[in-house]
Formats: structure tokens, C-alpha cells, sequence
């Protein structure tokens, strides 16, 4: 059976504010524990309306505390934001609280627009620098030598595992040179994947962290009880991505029944290839469409978001979802 997980974006919907967000994803990691699903990420954004994880590892505390046993983490921090030595001892403070629970997946975009990035003072050049920062984090992590000038305290030997995230073949080779999972972010960014979990498992070294290579893919999943619900949940997911080709991000809005009469052609079409891996349907159509997905790319691991508009609905289809996992591979 291929591990199932859930990158929860902590979707802003309209209407709503980024407490009722918070608070919906603290309802829905408890809710992912109780049906068994591996781990619980969230993603660093910024300047983004619509999305209320900005604070990452803050709301990683929040939800590790309303959670016992899944793992809770980042997918994920943008290296190229941060000091090294800042996120160490983030990650190593939480660690230290919930021995055991944290991930840490690294990404080298900025997660937001230029302006931004200069309001965070950060380089646009910065992530020229990610694969020494990332081992710089590893070392921050491994326990201290002696005489170490810098120590991340807590964090210095917390050990905390390491995921490169990307949507490119950079992060790909990057994760199989240093021998650690890969999470391909083809929830938005599709085109590369087949050639990017191709290359991380042909050229995967084996570390400390991992012995064999271990990739999973992020998909959308939208599930209901019929085809025909789950497609009109699904239309708030495509508006967002309308959202996205037009420039005019904002908070998720309520699903519509006419597609047709909200986008262009062209806009479909683009809409339609961002969301190449977006599965949708009743728990048989999934058993068959992700099912496939799940043989076609040898994923040891899924990782599910589902920007559902109403929080139930959403809850519901988490349920569906793991419902089927025991068939999918």
C-alpha cells in the first residue's frame, strides 16, 4: 500500500480570515491522525491573501500540538528566506517539543513575487547559494564537534530529516546527490515529473538519512461521493488556478456548476496542463485514476492537497480518500 499524506495550504476562503483558516487546519490534522495518514505538511507563502501558512513553523507547533503520533512538517521552508542557522533552530525548538513528528522539506523558490522577497530582505540572487545551504543546515542538525564555533541550540544533534522539494530537475539530482527523499511539486508544476523522479532514482546515493531512494509526488485530489460532486467541489481549485493565469491571486472561492462561462478556451487550456495531476471523482474513479498514477510513477509516497471551499466537504474527502488507500498500489 503507498503512504498517503496531506499538504494542507491552509487555504483563506472567502468570506473568512487567516484564524478561521488556522483553525480549520488544526481541525483537519487531527482529523488526517484519526484516518492514518503518514504526515501533515504546510507551506511557506507570502504576501498571498489567500493562504495562512506564511508563519510556517509556527503553525507547525500549533498543529504538532494538536496531534500525538502523525508527523507534522514544511513543504516547505524556502531555503534561499533564511539563515541556515535561523531555521535550525526552528526545526530543532520543535524537535526538541515533539521528538520524533518533524519534517523538513526545503525548496529553493522564494514562495513569492520579487517585491516581497526585497521586503523580507532577501537577495534575488539567493538561492544561487540553496545546495551550501543545505548542507550547512545538515551540519547545524549533526551533533556539535568540539570547539564548534556555531551551534544551533536546540537543534545540534536533533537530527532532523531533510526533503528537497522542487518542480525541476535541479532538485532532483540535488536530493540524489545528498541521499534524501525528493517531493516533486506536480500539484502545480507537472511537466517535469517522469523525468525528474527518472533522474533522482538513477543517479540516488545512499546517506546516513537514507538508504534507497524514496520520492513522492504532490498531487491534487478533490473526492466526493459522485463523479458529479466532486467535480462541482473541484471548480473552487480551478478557479484559484484561473486566479493564478490571470495575475489576480486571492482567497478560495465557493465552487460554481459553470466552468464554461468562467474561463476562456485558453485559459482552460492552460489551467487544464498545470492540473494534469489533479484527480477527481468518486473513490471508483479514483481506485482507477489514481491508481494508475500511483503504478505509472512507482511513488513510495503521495502527498494530497485539497482546496476544498467548505470544510466539511473537504474533511469528507480526506475520508474518501483513505478509504481507497489500501488499493491504490
Amino acid at each position: 500500500m503507498v503512504a498517503i499524506s496531506v499538504l494542507d495550504l491552509v487555504p483563506v476562503v472567502e468570506g473568512e480570515g487567516p484564524r478561521e483558516a488556522l483553525l480549520k487546519s488544526i481541525d483537519l490534522a487531527r482529523h488526517a491522525e484519526r484516518l492514518g495518514f503518514t504526515r501533515y505538511w504546510v507551506a511557506e507563502h507570502h504576501n498571498m491573501v489567500g493562504i495562512a501558512s506564511a508563519a510556517t513553523s509556527v503553525v507547525i507547533g500549533q498543529l504538532a500540538a494538536a496531534t500525538s503520533t502523525m508527523r507534522i512538517g514544511a513543504g516547505g521552508i524556502m531555503l534561499p528566506n533564511h539563515a541556515p542557522l535561523v531555521i535550525a533552530e526552528q526545526f530543532g525548538t520543535l524537535e526538541a517539543l515533539f521528538p520524533g513528528r518533524i519534517d523538513l522539506g526545503l525548496g529553493r523558490a522564494p514562495g513569492t513575487d520579487q517585491l516581497t522577497l526585497r521586503a523580507l530582505r532577501r537577495s534575488p540572487m539567493s538561492s544561487d547559494s540553496f545546495p551550501q545551504d543545505v548542507l550547512e543546515l545538515q551540519a547545524l542538525f549533526a551533533p556539535a564537534g568540539p570547539n564548534q564555533a556555531i551551534r544551533a541550540v536546540p537543534g545540534e544533534g536533533s537530527n532532523v530529516p531533510l526533503w528537497i522539494l522542487g518542480s525541476s530537475l535541479f532538485g532532483a539530482q540535488l536530493a540524489a546527490e545528498l541521499g534524501l527523499p525528493y517531493s516533486f511539486a506536480s500539484h502545480f508544476a507537472p511537466d517535469a515529473l517522469m523525468q525528474a523522479l527518472a533522474v533522482y532514482r538513477e543517479r540516488f546515493k545512499p546517506s546516513e538519512q537514507l538508504a534507497a531512494a524514496h520520492a513522492m509526488p504532490g498531487i491534487n485530489v478533490v473526492a466526493a461521493d459522485t463523479d458529479e460532486e466532486a467535480q462541482y467541489l473541484a471548480s473552487s481549485l480551478q478557479q484559484r488556478f484561473v486566479g493564478m493565469v490571470r495575475g489576480a491571486r486571492g482567497k478560495l472561492q465557493p465552487p460554481i456548476a459553470d466552468m464554461e462561462s468562467y474561463w476562456t478556451p485558453a485559459e482552460k487550456g492552460h489551467v487544464r496542463q498545470m492540473l494534469r495531476y489533479a484527480f477527481i471523482g468518486s473513490p471508483e474513479t479514483l481506485k482507477r485514476t489514481l491508481g494508475h498514477f500511483v503504478r505509472e510513477t512507482q511513488a513510495n509516497e503521495i502527498m494530497v492537497t485539497a482546496p476544498i471551499y467548505d470544510h466539511e466537504k473537504r474533511k469528507r474527502s480526506f475520508e474518501l480518500v483513505a478509504g481507497i488507500a489500501a488499493e491504490l498500489g
